[in-house]
């Protein structure tokens, strides 16, 4: 005899919690991603991950607003150019990506909040 009982609640594994590791992992990878593909990292990261756990959430938010705040130096260093002084300016965004990134990264992974200096908030 077949039971007619109602199936489970189905729940997608892309909107479950993820373990304290899988999120300090994915909060590090977000932070990495940046240094590489600007803002483009933790935008996909903010949209598939937020949902998943408060510290995901927060990290790629962080590193999101840094990376937006980033592109906009480096485009008023380009605009800059023009009178030289952009070559300091883009240089300067340069080793302050980098060195913020990686800084945010080694935090992530230790499992700590992290606020990038000189960002502007865009996204809560």
């Amino acid at each position: 005899m077949v039971s007619m009982s109602t199936p489970p609640p189905h729940t997608s594994p892309l909107s479950a919690p993820m373990t304290p590791e899988d999120q300090r992992l994915w909060a590090t990878l977000v932070h990495v991603g940046g240094i590489f593909l600007g803002f483009v990292s933790p935008l996909v990261g903010y949209l598939a991950l937020k949902d998943r756990g408060a510290f995901i959430r927060n990290h790629t938010a962080t590193a999101l607003n840094f990376q937006l705040t980033m592109l906009i130096a480096y485009i008023v260093g380009c605009v800059l150019l023009i009178v030289l002084v952009g070559i300091l300016v883009i240089a300067a965004v340069a080793i302050v990506w980098i060195i913020f990134s990686i800084l945010a990264a080694i935090t992530a992974n230790n499992g700590q909040p992290y606020k990038y200096p000189l960002s502007i908030e865009f996204v809560r």
